[in-house]
């Protein structure tokens, strides 16, 4: 789980979970993660990657599976591996 400021690439064998108020500069791969807060780089994720209704990133998207839910803001190129379409959805969770 980040919850501060990260500037560097990051290789995550497991689930990443960038926070709300988390800030990442840098390129990210990792098995699985859940972005709520801001990434500024690549991300290329093995498997799910969710992207929450707060978050802004900003850099190219690679992923197998992709959910985005409602209100978050994406700049950059978005790949699905897996060929099934993107996974639109309304956030229930409480931030």
């Amino acid at each position: 789980m980040v919850s501060g400021h990260v500037q560097g690439n990051g290789k995550i064998g497991g689930t990443l979970s960038v926070g709300k108020s988390a800030h990442w500069e840098g390129d990210i791969s990792a098995r699985q993660a859940v972005l709520a807060g801001q990434v500024i780089g690549k991300i290329v994720v093995e498997d799910k990657l969710e992207i929450s209704a707060s978050a802004v990133i900003t850099g190219e998207i690679v992923a197998k599976i992709l959910a985005i839910a409602n209100g978050a803001r994406i700049e950059g190129e978005v790949t699905v591996t897996s060929g099934k379409p993107i996974l639109k959805f309304e956030e229930k969770r409480a931030g």
